[in-house]
């Protein structure tokens, strides 16, 4: 989208979207206590189209944030508890066989996946090709069976959750599986104060009642807003920048990626810095994307996508904090001569 058209984004349009956003990050923050920066990454992540990952110990409230979602957003919602005897199909749907006006038919019968918001409940339990069945539906939208290409409903998000690889019963998502996702958000336990608020004020632990804050007319103005907040060209590069310099063999990258990454990030990475980015300005009430947008979200769209070397295992390092040595080292703006310009 050109410059011209991002700037005909007004801020009042900017404020009025920001207020539905807000009422939506306040209703899942009444569910979810004491995560505010894991909702807003959910949420950034939503409003760029992204499927999210959620990675966490069991019970720390990865199934109820879904839940809560599709009952703010007014959206249809399927569930899918993965485990390892499911099959593709159970997943995109399958032909049965069927008589109709004394006629056997094989009719196809839709798949959970058939919704708007899918929740792919612990997908590492799962086989890897059972996991694979989601690829296409992720990236294209559709579902092909027996050669048959389908549309999904729009919109379509996936939020999976998963525990940590080093559990029994667990299979490691393959790398393109992975890379579909826009973010891997990864959750951890709570302190005092919050385990004193949900018993104080939660019997059983259930959460408060939930009323919609969007439809889907209204997500869908949401997506067209988020579409329009512009992206500097002077943010672009920074992303670009941190992109190619995750990558162990570019003249860019830092010493700890030199170090500990095998392969870096895809040219997804980018695009969804870049996409999320433009929903965290609109978040904080900015017709514009700044670098420290970018910043928030880096750790979530890129640790997921960079393949680590087993030494950094060894020393302590995972994706996340190779990300904040990269924040380190790259600069917001490139210094000296764009590469681009003729030395002469």
């Amino acid at each position: 989208m050109s410059s011209e058209a991002t700037s005909l984004l007004g801020p009042d349009r900017v404020a009025a979207a920001q207020a539905k956003v807000a009422r939506l990050t306040g209703d899942l923050k009444r569910v979810i206590l004491g995560k505010e920066s894991m909702i807003e990454e959910v949420v950034a992540a939503l409003l760029s189209r992204g499927h999210v990952l959620l990675e966490g110990l069991p019970g720390l409230g990865k199934t109820e944030l879904v839940k809560a979602l599709s009952r703010l957003l007014s959206l249809d919602f399927r569930r899918i508890q993965f485990t390892p005897d499911l099959l593709p199909a159970d997943i995109t749907g399958s032909y049965i066989l069927q008589e109709r006006a004394g006629e056997k038919q094989f009719i196809f019968h839709p798949g959970p996946v058939f919704t708007n918001l899918l929740l792919a409940d612990e997908i590492n339990r799962a086989s890897p090709k059972t996991q694979a069945a989601l690829l296409e539906a992720m990236q294209e939208r559709h579902v092909t069976t027996f050669g048959e290409t389908r549309e999904l409903p729009k919109p379509f998000f996936v939020l999976a959750t998963q525990n940590p690889i080093e559990l029994e019963g667990t299979y490691p998502l393959p790398e393109a599986q992975l890379d579909r996702f826009t973010f891997k958000v990864e959750i951890t336990g709570v302190d005092r104060p919050v385990l004193e608020e949900i018993l104080a004020t939660r019997i059983h632990g259930e959460p408060p009642p939930l009323e919609p804050v969007l439809d889907i007319a209204e997500l869908s103005e949401l997506f067209a807003t988020v579409d329009r907040i512009h992206l500097p060209r002077a943010v672009g590069n920074y992303i670009a920048r941190l992109v190619a310099g995750s990558h162990p063999n570019s003249e860019e990258a830092p010493g700890a990626v030199r170090r500990f990454v095998k392969y870096g990030s895809s040219p997804r990475g980018a695009i969804a810095i870049a996409a999320a980015a433009r929903g965290m300005a609109l978040m904080h009430n900015k017709p514009n994307v700044g670098f420290d947008d970018v910043r928030r979200i880096a750790g979530p769209a890129l640790s997921h996508r960079l393949v680590l070397d087993y030494t950094a295992k060894l020393e302590g390092w995972n994706g996340r904090r190779v990300v904040a040595a990269m924040l380190e080292a790259v600069p917001d703006v490139e210094r000296g001569l764009p590469k681009t310009l003729d030395a002469r």
